[in-house]
């Protein structure tokens, strides 16, 4: 073993979290020291802070031979690093006892720190950190004040000019173009364009395929017996001089169903303010010109008289109200499920179970450690900021104060192994066909990030498993599986996560179901919702009306005095702004500047993935041009590597 005192061919450090230094250090040996195995490094403590980060260290061998030595972690205080060839290596790769014994001890160490805790009942388990502060050094951000939610809601709110009115609680707005003093001031190509045509029935439809929540529309097979359509309700909407039930079997209706909010409790934290929840059910049509367009919208689970099913021949207002409904609904669905549960939570399960069951040397450390930057770090201070009890959440959201924890703890049932499978999930839902369903972006785009990164992950594995065999006899990568169905699904087995994997295509699967979740998934559902969302009518975070019980009786003062005051609107146009914007130094998918694989065949992979997502790009891209609601969530260079916003 070589010991070295702060020496190294190459480190990069940081003196204070705000500023860093980089320095490059040569160290000469005279002796000959025959062939290393592993490299400590020990830092002495001074009276002032002085962590320092390590990036590798390069030994030249007497013969001219580099050997890299990947490191990529703190040194705090007094403690050491032992660090390992950057080689990957599988468990059975490991003959002598000296690097068994450091394999078993860096995963011994890394589960005294990586501790499963749960945050809530029902929910998967998290890390065991009360605060960002309590997180093992390695996995905290560089600047904490970056990720900071108050001071960047607050800084976002400045920015768009609309700190005056943040404190504006129940004083309500007194049209639909008042909403435009906390919007002009900057304004995109998408938002505008929403502000512009939000009422009109191509837009609702449109935001169910391309919005920030594309993944509730279903194709409907049956019209359930809780929302009971007929053909003579919606036959002025109906093109094709088909019956409900014929349109219905060609697979022209669709159907979206917010039946995990029926019995939400609605956010109480302000007793001046009353605030509303509903789980509507929406009833889409594909017309003529191929455009999904709502027909039917009943705004309660349960059918009756007081429960009007609406349609778009009712009164402008009433059929208004009724989309207004669906949205709010739609936007609660979409930041509780499909943005926390589906995509926050589930990469941090994923996190802590690769920190707990692989060591640096393994190959999927090295592969899926670029995609886990920052997850639990952002995780941590939401859940001390933001989702905890009284935390910003609840300002503007009608599913603060405790509605959102009910939703995730209901969601559960919904989040399976195969749902997180994004070509089966699509198909699942009977979204598949580009015939039938030909503006599906979302769709598409996703296909294309999905197979190039099965293909990179498939030719990684091809690398180290030359067959099934050497898959079942990883007893790490088995601990990490194991790990996640155990912890992350609370050994569910209606989740179908796997317990074991025995074949190298399940294994290619699995982990393109984590690379593909933390990257693509998270950016198609993230960075559109200052897009979508800005324009407070279209995606209002509450209502302080309770929905109408009957049909005209909805006026334009009934819609404003429903949608939220002056205040709830500024805290949610700050918090859509935050969220959508990239973390400084954001780093894109395919780009890996810290270099834990130093194989030749593991870089040559590399490189054609990154060529296939440069391709993407350049078809996203041709395909945008000119089109007023560009599509570009899953274009690879807007798309970060992990979930860290």
């Amino acid at each position: 073993m070589l010991d070295m005192d702060k020496g190294t061919d190459y480190c990069q450090y940081s003196r204070r979290r705000d500023l860093l230094e980089v320095d490059s250090y040569d160290v000469t040996v005279a002796e000959h020291l025959g062939e290393i195995q592993l490299i400590k490094i020990e830092k002495r403590k001074y009276w002032y802070l002085d962590d320092w980060y390590l990036r590798y260290i390069t030994v030249k061998t007497p013969i001219g031979d580099y050997l890299e030595f990947p490191c990529y972690r703190w040194i705090t205080d007094e403690k050491e690093i032992v660090l390992r060839n950057g080689t990957a290596k599988l468990p059975r790769d490991d003959k002598i006892q000296i690097l068994k014994q450091h394999r078993r001890k860096e995963l011994e160490d890394r589960q005294k720190m990586y501790r499963w805790k749960e945050w809530h009942p029902g929910f998967p388990l998290s890390i065991d950190a009360h605060s960002h502060s309590d997180l093992p050094r390695d996995i905290q951000f560089d600047n904490e004040k970056g990720v900071d939610f108050i001071l960047n809601y607050s800084k976002a709110m400045e920015n768009l000019y609309v700190n005056r009115f943040m404190h504006m609680f129940q004083s309500s707005w007194s049209d639909f173009a008042d909403f435009e003093k906390i919007f002009v001031r900057i304004s995109n190509t998408i938002s505008e364009y929403v502000m512009q045509h939000w009422k009109e029935d191509f837009m609702f439809g449109y935001q169910f395929l391309n919005g920030c929540n594309p993944v509730m529309i279903k194709r409907c097979t049956e019209i359930p017996k809780k929302f009971p359509v007929t053909t003579e309700m919606v036959e002025c909407s109906l093109e094709r001089n088909l019956t409900l039930e014929e349109e219905i079997k060609q697979g022209n209706v669709f159907i979206v169903d917010y039946e995990v909010l029926s019995g939400i409790d609605a956010n109480k934290t302000d007793p001046c303010t009353i605030q509303y929840l509903t789980a509507p059910i929406c009833l889409l049509y594909k017309n003529l010109e191929n455009k999904i367009v709502p027909i039917a919208i009943q705004l309660s689970q349960a059918s009756g008289p007081d429960n009007p099913i609406f349609f778009p021949s009712d009164s402008t207002y009433d059929w208004l109200m009724a989309k207004i409904w669906v949205r709010s609904s739609d936007f609660h669905v979409h930041q509780t499920v499909t943005h926390l549960l589906r995509t926050h939570l589930v990469c941090e399960v994923f996190s802590i179970a690769m920190f707990r069951q692989l060591p640096s040397v393994h190959p999927f450390f090295k592969l899926l450690v670029p995609h886990m930057r920052f997850t639990i770090a952002i995780n941590t201070k939401a859940r001390e900021q933001l989702i905890c009890e009284c935390g910003l959440f609840d300002k503007a959201n009608a599913t603060g104060g405790g509605g959102h924890v009910q939703m995730v703890q209901r969601a559960m049932k919904d989040l399976t192994y195969n749902s997180l499978c994004f070509p089966e999930a699509i198909k699942a839902r009977g979204m598949d066909s580009k015939e039938d369903i030909p503006y599906y972006f979302y769709r598409d785009d996703g296909i294309k990030v999905w197979e190039a990164i099965r293909s990179f992950v498939e030719e990684v594995i091809g690398i180290y498993y030359e067959s099934d065999e050497v898959v079942c006899e990883d007893v790490e990568l088995q601990g990490f599986v194991k790990d996640v169905y155990v912890y992350g699904m609370k050994g569910n087995k209606t989740s179908g996560f796997p317990k074991t994997i025995k074949t190298r295509e399940k294994l290619s699967e699995y982990l393109t179901v984590v690379i593909f979740t933390a990257s693509g998934q998270h950016a198609a559902v993230n960075f559109g919702q200052y897009d979508w969302c800005s324009w407070i009518p279209n995606s209002p975070p509450t209502m302080r009306c309770p929905p109408p019980t009957e049909k005209g009786t909805v006026t334009i003062e009934k819609i404003v005095e429903t949608l939220p005051d002056r205040g709830r609107s500024c805290w949610h146009l700050g918090a859509v702004w935050a969220l959508s914007q990239f973390q400084e130094n954001e780093l894109f998918l395919g780009t890996y500047p810290d270099e834990h694989f130093v194989e030749k065949p593991v870089k040559l992979a590399m490189e054609n993935f990154r060529k296939k997502l440069d391709e993407i790009v350049s078809f996203i891209s041709e395909r945008n041009k000119n089109k007023k609601l560009p599509y570009y969530y899953f274009s690879p260079d807007r798309i970060p590597n992990s979930v860290a916003v």
